[in-house]
């Protein structure tokens, strides 16, 4: 490293003059009683203020090399009025103060070539405590947000304003995904199958929220209690988000014995894992949206369609409507799976309709239609179970589960070709959608006594996305250019702010600037 001149000492001697007091103190002898707890403690303390006043110090040097010159905006326009001003930064290490020359005029928007070179957020909070806030707010509620930033950072931040910073950071959402789909996959590895899969999940919300028709229901049923919201009231205090996931996979071919009745060694059997998974869901967006969606993202895996694409769905009318229209649309051989998952759960309520919860002869009946069904005779079980119910005379009610099992399997026997699934490797089960919806939205949305806005909502969900599809840091840095766009070079001509020029002593080379730290 070069050696300090006197000149950078005026800036940095706040920072050395803390370091060594430190350094001093961990050396006398009034330390020596202190638990290393204590210690840890004390040191974070004086590591913060240490680390704000470095960052102050190097603000106030930039601040000093600014050059005065021309300073055109968007609009051609010189401005030629200059006044040195300040704004407050807080970062995690503190509030810092920025010291730089504006250049404005009469009635025209006034620039800070400064800010642009240094990509300040128009907001007093620095992008660095702004991804703090995000990560947290991705993992837990907006209150329990503001206690973490508290005790993990030097900076305070409202309730109200993390909110807002979690939806700015989540803006880039979409634009980052499009210009991700533009990019080519050549030379990634990717599985032969790419599966789209669709689900449904209900959060509540506030009801200016919800949408029109359920806000009315809302409006017009009164409460019974409270403190809560009974069983029926659920229903309308909830908007539906839609959660969609893409992903690539290799085939597992698999017989329906291999299923219901596997040997050790077909339970030993490595199964493929899903490739390139990503997990989205919204609130804000209706369903066909973030099926459109889902087929952009699939077709990005394979845009010459040489892979084998497959849907799993859990019967969803709609969801099957929307596929089947897209798939024509994108002229796509679709091959759409009805989860087993589901189908297994009505053969559940069925059989309990012929034997008790807990009855070995009600296992052993399930078991028997489920291997039927994956052999491809479900319309077969479902005329069995129908004719069974007819002979041991089972009142309307006592049949219901039976007819409404039977029903299912019949208006979906299409999407029950179980035997050609097994047998061409394709998954048969939900597994990653179910998983999605648990902890994209279960585990983080649906706390007890929760009521979300919208706004906060869908930006945790599109921060819980990035982070299960870990995508995280790609879209952080996407995010920071098009902050650095948006809020300073679209405001120059040409998108050149007057200062544009490297700082020699860090960027010398093409090389990215490192913090060298001699050994």
């Amino acid at each position: 490293m070069q050696p300090s001149t006197n000149n950078e000492d005026r800036f940095f001697s706040g920072a050395r003059e803390l370091f060594e007091q430190i350094v001093d103190w961990l050396g006398s002898e009034t330390v020596c009683g202190l638990e290393h707890g204590e210690l840890e403690t004390l040191l974070l303390e004086n590591g913060y203020e240490l680390l704000r006043r470095l960052l102050q110090g190097y603000l106030d040097r930039r601040s000093n090399d600014e050059i005065e010159g021309d300073c055109l905006g968007r609009d051609g326009v010189n401005r030629t009025h200059k006044i040195r001003g300040n704004r407050k930064l807080t970062t995690i290490f503190g509030t810092v103060i920025a010291h730089r020359i504006g250049y404005g005029g009469r009635k025209i928007t006034s620039l800070n070539p400064l800010d642009a070179e240094l990509n300040l957020p128009p907001e007093q909070y620095s992008h660095g405590l702004r991804e703090r806030v995000a990560q947290e707010v991705a993992r837990s509620g907006f209150g329990e947000t503001v206690e973490i930033i508290s005790k993990t950072t030097a900076a305070k931040v409202g309730k109200r304003q993390v909110e807002q910073l979690a939806y700015k950071s989540a803006c880039d959402f979409d634009s980052f995904y499009a210009q991700q789909q533009a990019q080519s996959v050549e030379g990634k590895h990717t599985g032969e199958i790419v599966v789209i899969t669709v689900d449904g999940k209900g959060v509540v919300m506030r009801t200016q929220d919800l949408r029109a028709d359920t806000q009315k229901r809302a409006l017009a049923s009164s409460k019974k209690l409270n403190k809560r919201l009974t069983k029926g009231e659920k229903r309308n205090a909830k908007r539906m988000a839609t959660v969609a996931s893409v992903y690539t996979i290799d085939p597992l071919v698999r017989t329906p014995e291999q299923i219901v009745n596997p040997s050790e060694s077909d339970q030993n059997i490595k199964r493929p894992r899903p490739m390139g998974k990503r997990v989205w869901a919204s609130l804000e967006k209706e369903p066909y949206q973030v099926i459109i969606e889902a087929f952009d993202e699939a077709l990005h895996r394979d845009p010459n369609q040489q892979k084998h694409f497959c849907a799993l769905v859990d019967g969803n009318k709609t969801q099957l409507l929307l596929l089947k229209k897209y798939a024509r649309q994108h002229q796509l051989n679709l091959t759409i799976v009805l989860d087993i998952i589901h189908v297994i759960e009505y053969l559940w309520k069925a059989a309990f309709a012929f034997y008790g919860d807990t009855s070995p002869q009600g296992e052993a009946w399930v078991s028997q239609r489920i291997l039927l069904i994956l052999q491809g005779r479900s319309s077969q079980v479902a005329a069995g179970m129908r004719r069974s119910a007819t002979l041991r005379q089972l009142n309307p009610s006592q049949r219901k589960p039976v007819d409404t099992c039977a029903q299912y399997l019949l208006n979906n026997s299409a999407y029950l070709q179980y035997n050609d699934y097994l047998k061409a490797g394709l998954p048969i089960a939900t597994g990653v959608i179910e998983g999605a919806c648990r902890h994209l939205i279960k585990d983080r949305m649906d706390l007890t006594g929760a009521r979300w806005s919208l706004m906060g909502a869908e930006a945790v969900l599109r921060l819980r996305s990035l982070y299960i599809s870990g995508d995280w840091n790609e879209y952080w840095r996407f995010h920071l250019k098009q902050e650095h766009k948006r809020h300073h070079l679209a405001l120059y001509l040409d998108g050149i702010p007057l200062m544009k020029r490297l700082f020699q002593a860090c960027c010398s080379t093409n090389a990215p600037p490192t913090l060298a730290i001699p050994v």
